[in-house]
């Protein structure tokens, strides 16, 4: 009986010892002041936890995701749960996760997703679907004489990407081709680095019945839950300048927002300096500072001083 019971430990515990786990994760904390130009003042304090556990099994994976986003109501949201893994030559990725954004498009979670990815020759295949037919699409890419190109074609609409460098200048071209009448959507971003001093331009355009929805350097666009909702028809235009100095990572972002013709919304300017420094604690302190102008609308003009420490793990 002894025996029995030695060899079962022993087999759990090697069970244990086998067993392929990973827990990344981050946590922050936010100190705002914010002085807008209705004369009202804020002073608000904000943590966001995100937790993320990965399981293998040879080729196959399985993520969980938690996060907390301000604060959430000392409940953690489920948040990117998926499985990858692979049948022959075609990676398969199935479940809940979040799609990213980019200058022209906000992100979204979807839930029981189903891509598959192969390669035929030099071109990438993507097929995706899910509930709707809004979630079915098709993505072909490939490099072409050192172009990265994309295309995807959706139920409603088909987008093209583009992108690589020429001549120390490198490209990033989005272009939301739309089937309803003026509802296109584009971005061109340039960037290269002159003299240790990293430059990035972007010029966001929406046609006359087109919103900009995207969350990047440029601006924080994402409807109601963004610093600004944007009107159809407004473009924006966007320089970062970055560098290093005294061992601080340094960054000066202007945004400028124009108002369509037919649009009865205002202009909108951004200004805003980032200093983040590591420390040697582990965390990473954050220095925001942001002055915001929007003409006519007091309360979205303002001065805010964002204060954070982070950590990764």
């Amino acid at each position: 009986m002894k025996k029995l019971i030695a060899a079962a430990v022993a087999a759990s515990l090697t069970s244990v010892a086998f067993a392929d786990i990973s827990i990344t994760g981050s946590t922050k904390i936010n100190y705002k002041a914010k002085d807008s130009d209705d004369n009202t003042t804020t002073n608000t304090t904000v943590t966001e936890h995100n937790l993320n556990i990965v399981g293998k099994n040879g080729d196959t994976s399985v993520v969980f995701g938690l996060a907390t986003d301000a604060g959430g109501a000392n409940a953690a949201n489920v948040e990117n749960m998926y499985m990858t893994t692979k049948v022959g030559d075609v990676s398969i990725k199935a479940g809940e996760w979040d799609n990213g954004d980019n200058y022209i498009r906000t992100s979204s979670y979807g839930t029981n997703k189903l891509h598959a990815n192969t390669t035929i020759g030099p071109v990438n295949i993507n097929a995706a679907a899910g509930h709707g037919t809004d979630d079915e699409e098709f993505a072909f890419s490939t490099d072409l004489g050192g172009v990265a190109v994309k295309y995807v074609t959706q139920a409603k609409d088909e987008m093209i990407g583009l992108s690589g460098a020429f001549g120390g200048i490198n490209f990033n071209y989005l272009l939301d081709d739309n089937d309803g009448s003026n509802t296109d959507k584009s971005s061109l971003e340039l960037s290269t680095t002159v003299n240790d001093m990293g430059i990035k331009v972007v010029q966001i355009d929406a046609d006359s019945s087109a919103k900009v929805q995207g969350d990047s350097w440029a601006g924080d666009f994402e409807d109601t839950s963004g610093t600004w909702a944007l009107d159809n028809g407004m473009d924006v235009t966007a320089v970062e300048l970055s560098t290093s100095l005294a061992g601080n990572s340094v960054k000066f972002q202007h945004t400028s927002v124009d108002k369509d013709s037919a649009s009865s919304s205002k202009d909108i300017t951004r200004n805003r300096v980032i200093v983040t420094r590591p420390l040697a604690s582990g965390a990473t302190f954050e220095l925001v500072y942001t002055s915001a102008d929007e003409d006519a609308t007091a309360a979205n003009s303002y001065d805010e001083l964002d204060l954070e420490l982070s950590v990764k793990f």
